[in-house]
C-alpha cells in the first residue's frame, strides 16, 4: 500500500512540473509572437500615437481657422452684398 502511495506522489509531482513548464513554454511561445507582430508592424511605416494626435491636432486648429476664415468672408460678402 506504502509503495502506491509513493507512486501516485511521484506521479503527481511530475504532473506539477510539468504543468509548469508547459505554461513557461506557452509564455515564451506568446512573448516570440509579440515580437514578431512588433517587428512586423514597424517594417510597415505605421505612424506612432503620437505622430496620429499631432497631426490631429493640426488638423482642428486648420478646420478652426478655415471656419473663422469662412465667417469672416461671409460677414465681409453680406456687407459688400447689402451696399
Amino acid at each position: 500500500m506504502q509503495s502506491e502511495n509513493r507512486f501516485f506522489d511521484d506521479m503527481s509531482k511530475m504532473l506539477n512540473g510539468l504543468a509548469g513548464t508547459m505554461a513557461g513554454v506557452g509564455r515564451e511561445a506568446e512573448a516570440a509572437m509579440r515580437e514578431r507582430a512588433r517587428e512586423w508592424i514597424a517594417g510597415m511605416d505605421f505612424v506612432s500615437r503620437e505622430e496620429f494626435e499631432a497631426v490631429k491636432a493640426m488638423a482642428a486648429a486648420a478646420r478652426d481657422e478655415a471656419d473663422a476664415l469662412k465667417a469672416r468672408l461671409d460677414a465681409l460678402e453680406a456687407r459688400l452684398g447689402s451696399s
